[in-house]
């Protein structure tokens, strides 16, 4: 294996191995180093599913990339055989006048997307499985559906490496020597320099990013997610949504039960702080991993309050405005940092790729991310740039 090359990606998790994929596929040589041996179960990519929704509550500034984002995964898919995506359609609801299903509506607006508003009434009777009172709402996004993250990532992986990458699996990074024309950096055994770095190692980028002379305030979450067992006449992916819910002081988000896998559900505004060496995998070791999530099936869909099938333990990386930060290092131009997913990142994995690899290149994208700017006032006022 070589030792010098034109762009090194740390982190070959989501948006690590998508931009690895679309550098080299432009001819661009690539070497992406991780801890692990992705797709794995150590950070925030395991769990089989995540959702994609392009009418977006967090904010219409994400649509545009959410729809891009869209379309690469479609193009992804017609390059494997694995199921990167499934339109079962996606259903939020909550509290009446929720100020993120306004949003997710607004979006809808502002872009011309297919979405049905629903009340409470309409959403007991279409979908049986959910039981809601009075006052609640929602609506409901046909286009949007569910993404298979580890397929997704796997599928990179392969395509990557037969346009040229070169891929080094269970290797941390342990120092970083950076200035503005060469990197180098050192693993345990050897190291590597290259040009140009991004940096996208999801719940290590803040010890990584002390390392490049920043200070961000990335705060590291255990996150859990149930599978219940749920009728499939009620639950299965052929007659129920992917969904997330909006209440006041909780957020959940579920799957429909895959091939008999069960209800999938998490949530979202909940996990105890971590650090991710040192973080405990078990699902249960804490009374609330279960209990949490079982509250809300008691409440909202009791006939999925079955028993648990299995449990998983993964990390949110968050920002403290929950925005993401894709953006080139302050001081140096060849350095590219991709941070703080907050827990709603997964989806944008093939479009914050190709970010990525525009911004590495080019110094610049053809997207609009200035949402994501490494020194917007909400983290400035937090960190130490």
């Amino acid at each position: 294996m070589k030792t010098h090359y034109e762009v090194i990606i740390i982190g070959a998790g989501s948006m690590g191995m998508a931009a690895g994929y679309y550098l080299s596929r432009q001819g661009t040589e690539v070497l992406l180093i991780d801890a692990f041996d992705p797709p794995h179960s150590n950070g925030s990519h395991a769990g089989e599913t995540r959702l994609i929704r392009h009418a977006y509550g967090e904010g219409r500034q994400y649509v545009p990339l959410a729809l891009r984002s869209q379309e690469l995964w479609n193009e992804l898919q017609k390059e494997t055989t694995e199921t990167i995506f499934k339109q079962t359609g996606v259903l939020g609801f909550g509290h009446t006048g929720s100020k993120f299903m306004e949003e997710a509506i607004a979006s809808a607006e502002a872009y011309h997307l297919p979405l049905e508003i629903l009340n409470s009434e309409e959403i007991n009777s279409r979908w049986p499985g959910i039981t809601l009172p009075n006052g609640y709402s929602g609506c409901y996004e046909p286009a949007s559906g569910v993404l298979f993250s580890e397929n997704g990532i796997r599928t990179y992986r392969k395509l990557a490496l037969e346009k040229g990458a070169q891929l080094l699996t269970n290797t941390p990074v342990i120092d970083l020597e950076i200035n503005e024309n060469r990197n180098i950096i050192h693993t345990e055994e050897r190291s590597f320099t290259s040009d140009k770095l991004i940096v996208s190692a999801g719940a290590w980028n803040g010890k990584l990013a002390a390392k490049l002379g920043l200070s961000l305030p990335l705060q590291v979450k255990r996150q859990v997610v149930g599978w219940f067992e749920a009728p499939d006449s009620l639950y299965d992916e052929q007659v129920f949504p992917g969904f997330f819910v909006d209440l006041p002081n909780e957020i959940y988000y579920g799957f429909p039960s895959f091939q008999g896998c069960g209800l999938k559900l998490g949530r979202h505004d909940y996990g105890q702080d971590v650090d991710p060496n040192k973080i405990n995998r078990e699902f249960g070791i804490y009374p609330q991993d279960e209990e949490k999530i079982r509250d809300f099936l008691n409440r909202y869909m009791p006939q999925a309050a079955g028993d648990l099938i299995k449990g998983k333990v993964c990390m949110y990386t968050k920002t403290p405005d929950e925005h993401f930060i894709i953006d080139l290092h302050p001081q140096y131009k060849n350095i590219a940092i991709a941070a703080g997913f907050s827990g709603h990142g997964f989806k944008f994995a093939s479009g914050v790729g190709e970010v990525l690899s525009q911004l590495i290149t080019n110094g610049k994208t053809e997207h609009d991310i200035s949402l994501f700017s490494i020194t917007r006032p909400a983290l400035l006022s937090k960190s130490t740039i």
